[in-house]
């Protein structure tokens, strides 16, 4: 669990006490408790015990059940983070997964995490990126329909992602001279047009523009043969144009020491890289590696962004 850990920061956990402390009950754990009414009184953190700014659900939480009456829980959360988040550049905003459907059968318009953040932040081009050590994968779309993904793909999209990729892997991740590799949208990065047009009339032209303005780029390349060690060793970060076209390598590579990183904010973010598990709410078996992870990442930033 997250109490068990070592961290050198002041961790404050946004959420209901009562049910926090209903589940470390029924998980036999033993982890103390700290409401806060006030997050100035936050103390470094003490390994054994977490520290609540209280938020309380709106109707009662069984693990695993979805309740879409609860969903305004959930955006208070976020909201609340933001707000802690904003104007603090050593404060960064840590998000567990949460289930989008049940936040829209609410009433809520919700993408994803990385959409609503930029709405809310009023950041211009959030962009997603996985990483893992040296190993980096960002995305041109994110939680889109497949069918709509190639018509999302324009040539201002790219420039905007590229732009905001290689300036936070230098001011972020302290990469002094990025390497960014793009992967191609179709099969075999189009085979010059024979297997699709995108590559040769938006891609390319896109990657010459900015190559020619100091950003090294390297593709469009094949994305069956791009996350070779070869290629990888070549590159500091990889540009997928889709979401299921990047994400499943980083994952069978490295799941569970992925963190999310959304690029592009006025505020530092990290998150899990699994969803809700809801079969294994409650169990005591699901695995807090990737949110210890995701924890330790949103230090080193906060740290390096002093």
């Amino acid at each position: 669990m997250l109490a068990a850990h070592d961290f050198p920061a002041r961790l404050i956990v946004l959420c209901d006490p009562d049910l926090l402390a209903e589940r470390i009950h029924n998980l036999g754990v033993e982890v103390s408790l700290r409401t806060l009414e006030d997050t100035a009184k936050a103390v470094g953190h003490e390994k054994g015990s977490l520290q609540v700014l209280p938020l309380r659900t709106t109707r009662p939480v069984r693990p695993g059940c979805l309740d879409p009456r609860n969903a305004g829980y959930v955006i208070r959360q976020l909201e609340i983070g933001v707000s802690l988040c904003s104007g603090r550049a050593q404060t960064a905003l840590v998000t567990a997964p949460v289930q989008k459907s049940t936040i829209n059968d609410a009433g809520v318009p919700f993408i994803g995490h990385t959409e609503w953040l930029a709405a809310r932040t009023g950041a211009v081009r959030p962009v997603m990126m996985l990483a893992s050590g040296d190993l980096r994968v960002a995305l041109a779309t994110t939680h889109l329909r497949l069918q709509d993904v190639a018509a999302a793909i324009t040539p201002r999209l790219l420039e905007e992602v590229i732009t905001v990729l290689d300036h936070d892997l230098r001011s972020m991740f302290a990469v002094e001279s990025p390497r960014i590799m793009v992967l191609g949208l179709n099969p075999h990065a189009g085979e010059r047009g024979n297997l699709g047009s995108e590559e040769l009339e938006v891609i390319e032209p896109v990657l010459r523009a900015l190559s020619e303005r100091g950003i090294c780029l390297l593709g469009p390349m094949s994305a069956d043969t791009a996350f070779t060690s070869e290629r990888l060793a070549q590159s500091d970060a990889v540009l997928a144009m889709y979401h299921d076209q990047g994400l499943p390598v980083i994952k069978a590579l490295a799941f569970g020491e992925v963190v999310n990183v959304t690029l592009g904010l006025p505020i530092i973010r990290t998150s899990v890289d699994h969803g809700t598990a809801l079969e294994l709410a409650g169990t005591g078996a699901a695995r807090p590696d990737s949110l210890r992870k995701a924890v330790e990442v949103a230090i080193e930033l906060t740290t390096r962004s002093h």
